[in-house]
């Protein structure tokens, strides 16, 4: 029984380290792209060129992973449970809608760069993925805002939809690491070729790009950990929802 219950123990940990860790890895992802763009892809900049480009992956991990992520667990916070969840809502939907806004961005430097130089867009499996994401995220976002945080949504609504929004909750972040991984891998293919240290040789900006990827994904896989673990759920409120709205807005 005591090597049963080992493994678990073991596995306990606390919520505010685990989240201070993935707060610095998160951070550290940020740091990387921009590094990478700054120092091998000759930085930024509104031309039209190759440095316009590189806004396009800065901006999407920045938003579609990161602050998604950082989103995704706001009601994970213990400290919060016993506090009214309509300012924790507003948290969580505004940081939602800063990821959206960083992606669209992002997405308006790729068509930019694409269309000065005359490359054609959407025809790749990274597109097609990425821009999926995007329309799903769309969706995501303006479904919980009419579902939570408008006071009029009948409580049985909320109930039901809130296992669906959840779930593309982790899904959608599951489909940005998958595009950022592709998109990485996709211009270290279209980057180190000819005239340049070739991708299979393994230079120096391969080793950073390769490892910038495997951190965004082990960001992810944390991420969706720590949204399945039921210790870290917020537990429901004997309260429905629109109570708290209704007493927010005074009556």
């Amino acid at each position: 029984r005591r090597c049963h219950h080992r493994p678990t123990a073991m596995l306990n940990v606390p919520f505010l380290p685990f989240c201070a860790f993935l707060g610095t890895l998160g951070l550290l992802c940020v740091a990387m792209v921009g590094t990478w763009c700054q120092h091998w892809r000759g930085g930024f900049s509104l031309d039209g060129s190759s440095r316009t480009f590189n806004w396009h992956p800065v901006l999407m991990v920045t938003g579609l992973v990161v602050l998604y992520g950082a989103a995704a667990l706001v009601y994970r916070i213990p400290n919060t449970w016993s506090s009214p969840k309509l300012p924790w809502k507003v948290l969580h939907g505004s940081l939602a809608l800063g990821a959206f806004v960083l992606t669209v961005l992002g997405l308006a430097a790729v068509f930019r760069f694409h269309n000065a130089q005359g490359t054609p867009n959407m025809y790749s499996l990274h597109s097609w993925m990425g821009l999926a994401t995007v329309l799903l995220f769309s969706c995501q976002w303006a479904a919980g805002f009419g579902a939570f945080l408008l006071p009029w949504a009948p409580v049985w609504l909320r109930a039901l939809y809130k296992p669906i929004h959840v779930f593309f909750g982790s899904t959608i972040l599951l489909l940005s690491v998958a595009s950022c991984a592709s998109g990485i891998n996709e211009k270290l293919f279209f980057s180190l070729k000819n005239g340049t240290m070739q991708y299979k040789l393994l230079p120096a900006e391969a080793v950073f790009a390769n490892t910038l990827g495997l951190l965004i994904l082990i960001f992810g896989v944390l991420v969706v950990a720590a949204l399945a673990r039921p210790s870290w759920k917020r537990p429901d409120s004997d309260s429905p929802d629109s109570r708290q709205v209704r007493d927010a807005l005074g009556g």
